[in-house]
């Protein structure tokens, strides 16, 4: 094998057809022309000695060579992920930046505190942040937009890095003179399945983790649809219908009486909050920092 290195754009190629099961998806992953892929593939293959993939009228599978040409080949990228990482944070020594997506829930009571911590712990650092829905953070943690992303749906992509954070616990509430406030008995997940609920707009982590834990809830059409957690506490107060949201969102409410919590029959509704990113598989310089400070244990209150 010669000594040259094999050019990186085409290894992150390679790797990008091996996770997606065929050339054509590999390259639209990279938002390259498949005619391009396969010269860039072919060039791979002239250098390495080997077949890499194996060609068939239904995609392309990568030969057993391929398989480990594809281990050692991650390998190298995350050490040039990790080399082009501090080199862009050693440019600037004064301020670090970091592109940041976080999901509704998360950027309204969760952030906040992260950012503080984060800068009491690093001065230097400096976050752009952007509040979008679970599915819109990935989009832009995919496109190159984000450098890091916090979700909170359960559908990870297998082509992202994902690190979980915590978990969440989703509740059932009603306004305090809907009649499911005075019920004696837990409501049925088939029950709360039927009932049109108020409901975050599609593509929200919310709305997704709930349709996750209860399926059939899918099928029933909404009796409102809203884009942002305030505005479904607003319609729920308002006695439009119940609403399913994160124990994050209304726990003030419910302490107030604004809200009232319903039971549910069975385990507690949970999903997780995960942090998403690209590129090598270990997080380093800021996006490392922000992450240890979301998953570090809650400080009590002064």
């Amino acid at each position: 094998m010669p000594d040259e290195l094999p050019n990186l754009s085409a290894l992150a190629l390679f790797v990008a057809v091996v996770d997606e099961g065929g050339l054509g998806a590999g390259a639209r992953r990279l938002g390259r022309y498949q005619p391009n892929a396969s010269r860039m593939i072919a060039q791979l293959e002239a250098q390495a000695g080997i077949a890499l993939l194996d060609r068939h009228p239904r995609g392309a599978r990568p030969t057993s060579a391929g398989l480990l040409y594809a281990a050692h080949a991650r390998e190298l990228l995350e050490a040039a992920g990790d080399f082009t990482g501090w080199l862009r944070h050693s440019r600037d020594e004064d301020t670090l930046e970091l592109q940041v997506g976080a999901s509704m829930t998360i950027a309204e009571h969760l952030m906040p505190a992260w950012l503080t911590e984060l800068r009491r712990t690093s001065a230097r650092v400096r976050v752009d942040l952007r509040v979008l829905n679970s599915t819109q953070v990935l989009e832009q943690v995919r496109s190159g937009q984000l450098q890091l992303g916090f979700i909170e749906t359960p559908h990870v992509p297998r082509w992202v890095h994902a690190g979980d954070l915590r978990e969440d616990e989703l509740v059932v509430v009603v306004a305090p003179h809907h009649p499911w406030a005075s019920r004696e008995e837990p409501i049925g997940l088939e029950e709360l399945a039927a009932t049109p609920l108020v409901v975050r707009e599609g593509g929200s982590g919310t709305r997704d983790a709930f349709e996750e834990l209860v399926p059939s809830a899918a099928r029933t059409a909404p009796v409102q649809e809203l884009g942002s957690n305030a505005a479904v506490r607003v319609a729920v107060s308002s006695g439009a219908g119940p609403a399913v949201l994160s124990m994050l969102v209304v726990r003030s409410l419910l302490e107030t009486g604004q809200l009232y919590r319903v039971p549910v029959q069975g385990e507690r509704l949970r999903r997780p909050l995960t942090a998403v990113w690209t590129g090598p598989r270990r997080l380093t310089g800021p996006a490392a920092e922000l992450v240890a400070v979301a998953t570090a244990p809650t400080r009590p209150a002064p």
